[in-house]
């Protein structure tokens, strides 16, 4: 039998092995990325790739700069992240309880799945047409379009570990006298923490994806709307840009998640 002193020296060495592996893994992380963007920088200098056609880094960070000088920027970030979160918030209710519904009554669940499934492998952009004609040709027809992609994924994502509680724990709480409210606040909710996180993580990128889309099809600002704007009249460094600064703040969004994450971790550990 190891003594207290070895398993609290032991778990040092484990912890440090942990925080060394991090910040190895962080490292080559920006060495990777430091490594891509200084051979594109590279190939396109010296004209081995087209730079019209792929731009470089530093044609990206002077488009960047001359959007934001002409106070563009922002707006067009502030427009395209109201239409995400709105989105991304009301799929990931909406799919959350749409979800619980379906878990508390299997008859309910019967009669909708096969609707579910039909409008999961619907391409949701042949929908656009009708979605401006019902909405119009502003922001609410693109938060319907975020919320159209994302919450079928919620639902179907939160009703698998829904039904994934164990079965046993299930009738042990019955056993003991709980009644349906008490098995799901005190048992399905509680086992379904980790489905939800992975479902937000998830959801982020469907309503990046759902409002990117909706600017596609009508929109009068927005980095969709640059993306698109840029590719009709040829600007592709401006199409290049306005990819970087989405691919920022959809990383800036996941990263939100992956924090509430450690937080519910933390708080389940104490």
């Amino acid at each position: 039998m190891k003594n207290k002193n070895q398993l609290s020296r032991d778990r040092i060495l484990y912890l440090r092995k942990i925080k060394r592996d991090n910040v190895l893994v962080w490292t080559m992380r920006f060495a990777l990325l430091i490594i891509i963007v200084g051979v594109w920088e590279v190939l396109a200098t010296f004209n081995i790739i087209d730079s019209f056609i792929s731009s470089s880094p530093s044609r990206i960070a002077k488009t960047i700069k001359e959007l934001f000088v002409e106070n563009n920027l922002l707006k067009h970030i502030g427009v395209t992240m109201y239409e995400t979160v709105v989105g991304f918030l009301i799929a990931v209710i909406l799919g959350y309880f749409i979800a619980l519904l379906l878990w508390w009554s299997e008859r309910i669940r019967r009669i909708l799945e096969p609707y579910i499934v039909v409008l999961n492998s619907l391409p949701k952009i042949a929908l656009g047409p009708i979605i401006i004609v019902w909405f119009g040709s502003g922001s609410k027809a693109i938060i319907f379009m975020a919320v159209l992609i994302g919450i079928i994924v919620a639902i179907m994502t939160m009703l698998n570990g829904f039904l994934s509680t164990d079965k046993n724990k299930i009738l042990l709480l019955k056993s003991m006298g709980a009644n349906k409210i008490q098995i799901l606040i005190k048992l399905v909710i509680p086992g379904s923490l980790p489905t939800l996180i992975s479902m937000l993580k998830i959801s982020v990128g469907m309503a990046w994806v759902g409002s990117i889309m909706g600017e596609y099809l009508v929109s009068r600002a927005g980095l969709g709307y640059l993306i698109v704007y840029g590719g009709q009249v040829f600007k592709l460094d401006l199409v290049m840009a306005s990819t970087v600064v989405l691919c920022v703040l959809a990383t800036f969004m996941y990263a939100m998640v992956a924090l509430l994450e450690r937080f519910i971790i933390k708080f389940k550990m104490k």
